[in-house]
């Protein structure tokens, strides 16, 4: 039988003229409708600036629709015979021996209880499989706290023994983060990469499911010339009322959109950089990352490494592919709006920096549509903003000349009789923007009849409140994005950069003050706005009306929904309900019972700098883990001395984050230390948490 992806590049051209073409016929019939709005038609250069822009922005949000479309259908069809996941039925049945694969999570400063609770979940699950001889887990870590750096030995250690595998379970801490995420990788690559075949990337709170990842790696071996495939993963597990609408919306809608960048990207696909499983000798070859030239925010370190790492290997000849039928591969969202608009600083800025990849030779031409793609999920904010700002220049100036001129200075036979207000263009407007906004996600309420999913999102009645609700709620949310968006598009372009901070797991919520400096100066903004339209011409401010009405309540919209209690209100009352909480799938059972507090208690309270000094069991651990020093510079030796008398004399707490950093570095340091303080008198001992007994568990005094 002949393999139906064998021409599929062919079947691509195809999908794609066809997506293009419904998006351009579309977004030509909103611009004739625009047109016609206007007063003079599009003539004049504001005009004509406001026509083009909006041409630009509908034909963005038409490709959208028309990939929920396609994704719609997709999930119809009772065949996957372009689905990079068809064979799965026949490779369940394959007993061949796997090839050795690494699960590999770069971390640096995250929460090490969550990080552990998932990998320990995920290895539990794939052994179930009885194929996790196969497989071998590596923590990296870029971590620069030290209480964090100890933490993450210790829960190591514990996971190594309670599964009594010290040889499927690996720890490494880099001494220089060079290159962020990509240089921890990259130096996965040239320690151990050429001991696997394939390497499964997952991120800090990713977890997925044993037999998820063993059909990924059965894939690979079925399709050779794949070089990354990517799973769609579901975002699951918080409970504060933004994030689980953000849930509910990734459940109803997001399989829509994957499915659908599935039916036209086909193996010219995305890498989102994490639940992904890719073949390690290409990879290692062809998709090593160099530095923009340059200094400014546009130059520099890759920030978007892994659309760029897709790239570089379609260009090599190798596929790409979006398994977006593949489930148990999951992540968590960001708890907060807040928290998921300061990701999307460093998540701009890359993107942005693509505009200086997309010239670069043999790259193919997806890829290139892509990064534009990736380019406009931000600098469309920046056009919708000039729209916005058009758009009230445009009434300024229609009200300064709001007389009606009959007869221009040139001789005419007949008046300039005003034109009357055409109700029919308008309705036509607003009807196709609102099938274009709003038909995804009423075609994401659609797809749940398929094989009853429905009763997992709480029944017809509850899925649809939540829909309807969720609808409301991101258009609330569209104007604030959308300056935030814009005011990074800005920053990116004259030459501010990001930075890359840790992103904020825990569900703490957003305080009234913290939202007042964020989101105040928009409101005020928006304040201004209005008044200045009213004083213009009061007619045209029902038309901005919701986005200025937005602005001014994201102050108590971010704070309420960054809250458990009101989520917890929307649990009870059966609303954005997913199936990871009405059926969930076992490896998220064993994710809630590895991260549950009673778990946490088992395995102690969490170790620092001062408990991997003064306890015996952690400071031998620790020395274990650290590579010994050969020959270091007096000045060195004499500083590190200069150090331990510091700390020796003043306690823990008198160094800075850095020198305690540099002390756990040293293994003589470490161990004079630990000796020092065991040997000291009561006092002193006492300032090192060591008293009647140690509070790890290390031995008593």
């Amino acid at each position: 039988m002949a393999d139906p992806l064998q021409h599929w590049p062919w079947t691509a051209y195809r999908r794609r003229f066809m997506l293009f073409g419904l998006a351009m016929t579309q977004s030509g019939i909103a611009t004739r409708y625009f047109v016609e709005l206007l007063p003079q038609h599009g003539a004049g250069p504001v005009e004509f600036a406001l026509v083009g822009l909006f041409a630009v922005l509908f034909f963005w949000i038409s490709l959208g629709f028309w990939t929920a479309v396609a994704g719609f259908v997709v999930g119809w069809m009772p065949s996957r015979r372009y689905s990079v996941c068809g064979v799965l039925d026949t490779l369940r049945r394959d007993t061949a021996p796997l090839p050795r694969t690494a699960i590999v999570m770069p971390i640096c400063n995250e929460d090490v209880a969550r990080v552990f609770a998932g990998l320990r979940a995920t290895y539990r699950s794939l052994r179930e499989t009885g194929q996790l001889g196969a497989f071998e887990f590596f923590v990296l870590s870029d971590s620069s706290d030290p209480d964090t750096w100890i933490a993450e030995e210790k829960a190591w250690a514990d996971w190594c023994r309670d599964e009594d595998d010290f040889e499927r379970i690996h720890y490494r801490i880099r001494r220089t983060r060079i290159k962020r995420k990509t240089g921890n990788i990259a130096d996965f690559c040239r320690r151990w990469g050429a001991g696997f075949r394939y390497m499964v990337v997952l991120d800090a709170d990713s977890v997925m499911a044993g037999e998820t990842l063993v059909a990924m790696v059965r894939i690979m071996e079925q399709r050779r010339q794949i070089g990354i495939l990517q799973t769609a993963p579901r975002i699951v597990n918080r409970k504060s009322l933004y994030a689980r609408i953000q849930q509910f919306a990734n459940h109803v809608y997001g399989n829509l959109f994957a499915a659908g960048l599935s039916y036209w990207q086909m193996g010219d696909g995305y890498y989102w950089g994490h639940n992904a499983i890719i073949r390690l000798a290409p990879f290692m070859r062809h998709c090593a990352l160099g530095r923009l030239p340059g200094r400014t925010a546009m130059g520099g370190e890759i920030l978007s490494h892994d659309f760029v790492e897709a790239a570089y290997m379609r260009r090599a000849g190798w596929e790409v592919w979006l398994a977006h039928d593949l489930p148990g591969s999951y992540e968590e969202p960001p708890p907060t709006l807040l928290d998921e608009l300061k990701r999307d600083r460093r998540w701009s800025q890359g993107n942005l920096q693509h505009l200086r990849l997309l010239s670069e030779g043999g790259l193919k031409l997806t890829h290139r549509v892509m990064f534009l793609y990736g380019i406009m999920a931000y600098g469309s904010s920046l056009l919708w903003l000039v729209l916005l700002v058009l758009g009230t220049v445009l009434a300024a100036v229609q009200h300064g000349t709001a007389d009606p001129q009959y007869f221009p200075d040139h001789f005419v036979l007949f008046p300039n009789w005003p034109e009357s207000w055409k109700p029919e263009w308008a309705l036509g407007l607003v009807g196709t923007t609102a099938v274009v906004l709003f038909g995804p996600k009423l075609l994401g309420l659609l797809s749940l009849a398929r094989g009853g999913a429905v009763a997992d999102y709480g029944g017809w009645s509850r899925a649809s409140l939540s829909v309807l609700l969720e609808a409301l709620f991101s258009a609330l949310l569209a104007p604030v994005r959308m300056l935030f968006h814009a005011r990074y598009v800005i920053l990116t372009l004259v030459g501010r950069e990001a930075g890359w901070g840790t992103q904020r797991r825990a569900e703490a919520g957003t305080g009234w003050r913290e939202a007042l400096w964020h989101h105040g100066p928009g409101s005020l903004l928006a304040l201004a706005w209005s008044a200045a339209v009213y004083s213009i011409d009061p007619a045209f401010l029902p038309w901005i009306a919701p986005i200025v009405v937005a602005l001014i309540l994201a102050v108590p919209v971010s704070v309420v929904s960054s809250r458990i209690g009101p989520g917890a209100a929307a649990r009870r009352l059966g609303l954005f309900l997913i199936p990871a909480e009405t059926a969930p799938d076992p490896v998220l059972r064993r994710l809630q019972e590895a991260a549950s507090p009673a778990a946490g208690m088992r395995r102690g309270a969490a170790p620092g700098f001062a408990q991997a000094l003064a306890d015996p069991a952690l400071n031998a651990l620790h020395l274990s883990l650290l590579r010994p020093h050969t020959r270091r510079p007096e000045a060195t030796r004499a500083a590190l001395a200069e150090l331990r008398a510091r700390v020796l004399a003043g306690g823990p707490g008198c160094l800075s984050v850095a020198e305690r950093m540099r002390l756990l570095r040293d293994p003589e340091s470490v161990q004079r230390l630990h000796q020092e303080i065991w040997s000291a008198d009561e006092a002193r001992l006492a300032a090192w948490g060591v008293g009647s007994s140690l509070p790890v568990g290390g031995q008593t005094r």
